[in-house]
């Protein structure tokens, strides 16, 4: 354990967020690595953390506990199209935000001197928030950022940030000396193959997990259900994720009245969203992880499904990189829903299927484990 004091900064900290909730494990990692962390997060939920481990909250629960009328000022009054004024539902949300910062600000102040190293979890804001005043207390900031997306916010965090810790190249899109490759953190003592051989089933168990939004392309992967469906194919498809916001809900009624006209019902479940704790169960008794991302980044569940066993099929570059050197064939054209099918048909006959996906297994565990990764960014700081 190093002497270093830790200030992180995050969305959630709550081990049954279903996006989220790993991140309960990388602080927990942290704790191990330093002497103190504290963890600033805009919603706390459920955790039990070591006691070198103080989280302090900006309130975003409370807000959602009183329900979406308090969280959006009451009945939706949108700005008027006559009037161009805002309604209660903007100008609350308005005043909400404006808590938060003030409530960031405060507790940055207040803690300034228990913390020497602040790391900002994807939300490059606070970085833009925080730094003028860091800079003058001499903290060092790094700055997590792995996702596809590249806005203008993202290149003056990075501007600002002493370091920027991505997983793959390509998930941080910007060309700075600043940026280090650490990989991606997994737990490998949790998403692991399973202890039990369960019972085989009688059909193809395909599964998928993250947010149903658009960037997954849950489409295409109806799409080649419902070509697995006509070639005579036997298989189950889990469904597991939920949708976050209200485009993503409506995005999701999209993709159950696909799975309707398809005349998907018998064959795809729509599982909802799954803990960290229970995901792993539903990795281990899948075959085949089926996975169609419109982002560059790696996606972290696709190494979680290959550490428990799954074959992984993709479209994402970054799990190309990964893979093509071992198994090319798990890789197909994102929105090519035919080819996917066709993948999916071989991989299931593979004769060196086992042999392929053990190799892949074996180097996401010595490349993408959660204590090699906290070690490496712990190490970076002074």
């Amino acid at each position: 354990m190093s002497n270093k004091r830790f200030l992180i900064i995050t969305q959630v900290i709550d081990t049954d967020h279903p996006i989220l909730g790993f991140f309960h494990r990388w602080v927990a990692e942290f704790a191990a690595q330093c002497e103190h962390v504290h963890v600033i997060a805009l919603q706390v939920g459920k955790h039990d953390l070591p006691a070198n481990v103080t989280v302090h909250s900006l309130g975003k629960e409370h807000h959602q506990a009183r329900g979406p009328h308090h969280q959006a000022g009451g009945p939706s009054l949108r700005r008027s199209a006559a009037t161009g004024k805002v309604g209660p539902r903007a100008f609350s949300n308005t005043l909400t935000k404006l808590r938060y910062t003030i409530r960031f600000y405060r507790l940055i102040w207040r803690l300034r001197h228990e913390y020497d190293n602040v790391f900002v979890h994807m939300n490059q804001i606070y970085v833009l928030l925080g730094t003028p005043l860091w800079r003058v207390w001499r903290k060092q900031v790094g700055l997590w950022y792995a996702h596809g997306t590249v806005s203008p916010s993202l290149h003056a965090a990075v501007r600002h940030a002493d370091f920027v810790f991505t997983s793959t190249p390509e998930g941080l899109q910007i060309d700075t000396p600043k940026r280090i490759l650490v990989g991606q953190g997994i737990d490998t003592a949790v998403f692991k193959l399973s202890s039990t051989k369960p019972a085989q089933p009688k059909s193809l168990q395909l599964v998928t997990v993250g947010r149903i939004s658009q960037s997954k392309n849950i489409g295409t992967l109806l799409q080649a259900c419902a070509a697995l469906k006509q070639a005579g194919f036997s298989f189950h498809f889990n469904i597991i994720g939920v949708g976050t916001t209200p485009a993503e809900a409506s995005y999701e009624q999209q993709m159950r009245s696909l799975a309707h006209t398809l005349k998907l019902e018998a064959y795809v479940a729509w599982v909802g969203a799954v803990t960290q704790q229970k995901l792993p169960g539903y990795l281990q008794a899948a075959d085949i992880f089926i996975h169609d991302g419109a982002t560059n980044s790696l996606d972290k569940v696709l190494l979680e499904a290959v550490l428990c066993g799954c074959t992984v099929i993709s479209s994402n570059p970054a799990y190309r990189s990964l893979t093509e050197s071992i198994e090319p064939r798990l890789l197909f054209a994102s929105n090519n829903h035919q080819q996917l099918s066709q993948i999916i048909q071989e991989a299931a006959t593979w004769p060196t299927k086992r042999t392929t996906t053990t190799a892949i297994r074996v180097h996401v565990q010595k490349s993408f484990s959660i204590t090699g990764l906290v070690s490496a960014i712990v190490g970076t700081y002074k």
